[in-house]
């Protein structure tokens, strides 16, 4: 079965929550599996390393993921704006698939969540879609046809999914933004299916 990466990094939960209901999305075609993969934290000490698999959570993700995999959907939680340095420090490894054209001509999306309502959530969703635009990817996002984009009070955007945490990280998910997360995972889905 063909297989769309979800990629992400997560630090208190909100970003594998997403990244859950991401592969809902993907998965309700029947046609597409989701492979979930996170990324480790970048040490301030330079010397540390991360275990090869994680003590909890999604396995790390790969080079290799990126390469097999028919689609990325990729989050990261917003960091005054931008996408946090672990999901940064992933992606910027890929340049031997960039060498290759190994990412051109499939389709990526991207999620985020902030604490803060103003926290950056569409520059830092924008500022992951720029590296995948350098690998030639065609960026997939959330059409104002779904109904949920117009009901939103809290996250939700058209350039990706998007989550309000509040400042202490424990804001309940709304049903608007559950379902853009599936939508979002649905419409990479059938970018996929027709660029496959």
């Amino acid at each position: 079965m063909k297989e769309i990466l979800v990629v992400y990094y997560s630090r208190h939960g909100s970003l594998a929550q997403m990244a859950q209901w991401v592969a809902r999305g993907i998965e309700e075609s029947g046609e597409v599996a989701a492979r979930i993969r996170s990324v480790p934290a970048v040490s301030e000490v330079c010397e540390a390393v991360e275990d090869n698999i994680p003590a909890q959570g999604a396995p790390y993700a790969t080079q290799a993921d990126l390469k097999e995999c028919i689609g990325l959907a990729m989050g990261s939680p917003s960091y005054f704006g931008n996408m946090a340095a672990p999901m940064k420090h992933f992606i910027d490894r890929s340049s031997g698939l960039w060498l290759n054209g190994a990412l051109v001509g499939k389709p990526a999306a991207v999620f985020t969540s902030s604490s803060s309502m103003h926290g950056g959530q569409e520059s830092t969703l924008l500022s992951m879609t720029v590296p995948l635009l350098h690998h030639g990817m065609v960026i997939v996002g959330i059409p104002y046809t779904e109904v949920a984009l117009n009901e939103t009070a809290a996250g939700g955007t058209p350039y990706g999914a998007s989550h309000y945490t509040g400042p202490d990280g424990k804001q309940p998910f709304t049903e608007p933004e559950k379902q853009l997360c599936r939508a979002l995972g649905r419409r990479l889905t059938e970018t996929a299916l027709k660029l496959a």
